[in-house]
């Protein structure tokens, strides 16, 4: 079971270049001291402007930006690792899914709001905030903290042109939607979203289409194929013509 899937954590707005900076402080061998001076510098001008508290707005950011690439929770290390690797060599539009990918297996909080939108924007073409944080706080608890970080996610979600504003306050439509070709980045969301969910096991056709991932277009791979990519991750058959995923037992 995954502990992590009822807590909230993120609870800043995150954009992908602050996690695109991140990476790539990762990549060329920083020390956790050195990152967190570096993107303290980088958002010294755009989040708590003149400010020195210690768990201000930026100190928080700077912390979940830590959790998803450096300091991640316990048993993404690999999962981290292979994203990293592949990082330098993807084209904008696959770097892009390997940040939301990695977000998701460190907060699946952020991963249960991207599910409600991409569920609203498949049934009604559009997803209302109203909506979303209402089904979110059914699953974390009737607070205002579960409220303002689901609205400070969705925001992120803009930022990351996943969303768009309509003429409605509070209403959003589909972003862009970005067209995921390559099979090892396929293979490598697929992981990081079972890494999101309390079972760690999904159907195939509901992984690929799941609806925390509704920036992406996903290619229907085989199970035991997108399985050949990672040593974590374990193609099954069920029935005659189901098949399933999941990660592999530690």
């Amino acid at each position: 079971m995954n502990e992590r899937a009822g807590q909230v954590g993120i609870s800043q707005r995150l954009r992908v270049e602050w996690l695109e900076a991140t990476a790539n402080l990762v990549l060329a061998g920083n020390g956790s001291a050195t990152i967190r001076d570096a993107l303290n510098e980088m958002l010294a001008e755009k989040l708590s402007i003149d400010s020195r508290a210690v768990r201000g707005n930026r100190q928080k950011t700077i912390t979940i930006l830590m959790k998803i690439w450096r300091k991640v929770p316990p048993g993404l290390e690999a999962l981290r690792d292979d994203g990293l690797a592949m990082l330098p060599t993807l084209a904008a539009d696959h770097r892009h899914a390997v940040h939301w990918g990695m977000t998701l297996a460190a907060y699946p909080f952020w991963g249960a709001v991207a599910t409600h939108a991409g569920r609203l924007l498949g049934l009604q073409s559009t997803a209302a905030a109203a909506q979303v944080q209402r089904r979110v706080r059914e699953g974390y608890g009737e607070r205002q903290t579960v409220s303002r970080a689901a609205a400070r996610v969705l925001r992120s979600f803009i930022d990351w042109g996943a969303l768009a504003d309509t003429d409605a306050k509070g209403v959003y439509a589909l972003g862009e939607q970005r067209q995921i070709e390559d099979a090892e980045v396929v293979a490598w969301l697929a992981e990081a979203l079972l890494q999101g969910l309390p079972s760690g096991v999904a159907g195939l056709t509901r992984l690929l289409r799941h609806p925390s991932l509704f920036p992406y277009r996903l290619p229907h791979l085989a199970a035991s194929r997108l399985a050949a990519h990672s040593p974590r991750l374990e193609a099954l058959r069920q029935g005659l013509d189901e098949e399933v995923l999941m990660l592999r037992m530690a």
